[in-house]
């Protein structure tokens, strides 16, 4: 029989929990944290769960480094240093992008070889890993999703410079936050939302393969057509509600069609999305043994979130409005308890950016006042 009792809080506004399991389920403590900083209430994984979590994300980022064929070769472009995978089929010289140059890809690069004899055991533990953390009630990834995204990242998407944002992204911060999400808090809309800049599909000078029409046609999703003739950025299943849409950033007054040279499809220009996927993260999705995808910023994420609910505030987009601060608020609250300096960071970022990206922000603040403070107090 399992136990559960309540702690005595050390501080008014926290309240914990503890549970402990038989050890024929699950061999070790299980502890969830509630915490309520002003009206916003958020649980916490188990340490055990986020430990988990990172080690996933470790092995995967192993993974992607472990199936070079050729030399790791350098290539510099616009000032940033990018490695490749060179290699050679008969005649020809191929070169396969890893990723930017960082002292962490760098050390990878350098035991290709003894990571390459290590898979089978690496896709063992990912696999109990995966396990783990379903056991401690991870959402992940449903199958639909799931299968879609891992054939994405096969393909290269994510590899090539594809973030992951929208509802997707904002359940990956269950694992690199440590944040236990409930039903309503990540209630699905069938979209996969991926955005990239155009400069950095145009410089990789590599591609996805196979194409993302072959991937697509494989999970029966059709080209939904635009205004722009020839220009396809969103892609719905046939037997379903799923859609899968591109998008880039606009630096221009117009939100146009724009193309991704390395996915080989165009994208929806969108004003503020530079902001959100500058610097993504790299994270695990919880699906089979795991996928290795790009985020945002969760602090980025949390402050673009506060921009785009004062787009949608009127009109036929009003109810994503009120989804868009409830993620705000959560993520805000988590934020300011465990990396203040990187919530106060992005949103000085954000309203140093114009009058314009200011008025939004204040105007959602204005409707989340709590959130308001939890900001002002980590200056």
């Amino acid at each position: 029989m399992s136990k559960f009792r309540w702690g005595r809080p050390t501080l008014p506004h926290k309240m914990y929990a503890v549970w402990q399991s038989t050890p024929a389920i699950l061999p070790h403590v299980i502890i969830i944290v509630w915490q309520q900083t002003s009206s916003t209430m958020f649980r916490r994984h188990s340490p055990t769960a986020q430990a988990a979590y990172h080690d996933l994300v470790s092995l995967l980022l192993d993974e992607a480094v472990s199936d070079i064929r050729g030399t790791p070769t350098p290539r510099d472009r616009n000032g940033r240093t990018y490695w490749y995978d060179r290699y050679r089929i008969g005649s020809e010289v191929k070169e396969r992008y890893l990723g930017e140059d960082s002292e962490a890809l760098r050390a990878r690069l350098d035991r290709f070889r003894s990571l390459k004899e290590e898979r089978a055991q690496r896709r063992r533990e990912r696999a109990r890993l995966v396990r783990l953390l379903r056991s401690e009630r991870f959402l992940g990834m449903d199958g639909t999703t799931g299968s879609l995204v891992a054939a994405l990242a096969k393909a290269g998407v994510f590899r090539l410079g594809g973030v992951l944002v929208g509802i997707n992204a904002f359940r990956i911060y269950e694992g690199e936050l440590g944040l236990h999400l409930s039903f309503d808090q990540t209630a699905m809309t069938n979209d996969i939302d991926i955005a990239s800049f155009e400069a950095l599909s145009l410089a990789l000078g590599d591609t996805v393969l196979p194409s993302l029409e072959e991937v697509f046609s494989d999970f029966s999703f059709a080209p939904v057509p635009g205004l722009d003739a020839g220009k396809v950025w969103k892609w719905r299943q046939a037997a379903g509600e799923s859609l899968v849409e591109f998008l880039t950033p606009s630096f221009d007054e117009k939100e146009d069609v724009r193309e991704f040279a390395a996915l080989g499809v165009s994208a929806q220009s969108l004003h503020h999305l530079d902001y959100l996927i500058a610097e993504p993260i790299q994270a695990a999705a919880v699906y089979r043994d795991g996928i290795l995808v790009q985020v945002p910023r969760p602090e980025r994420f949390a402050i673009h979130k506060l921009i785009v609910a004062d787009r949608r505030r009127e009109g036929p987009d009003s109810l994503k409005s009120r989804k868009d601060l409830l993620q705000a608020e959560l993520l805000i609250a988590i934020l300011a308890e465990d990396r203040p300096s990187d919530l106060v960071e992005a949103y000085q970022d954000a309203i140093n950016r114009g009058p314009r990206w200011r008025e939004r922000i204040e105007r959602s603040l204005a409707r989340l006042p709590a959130t308001a403070k939890a900001i002002e107090d980590c200056a």
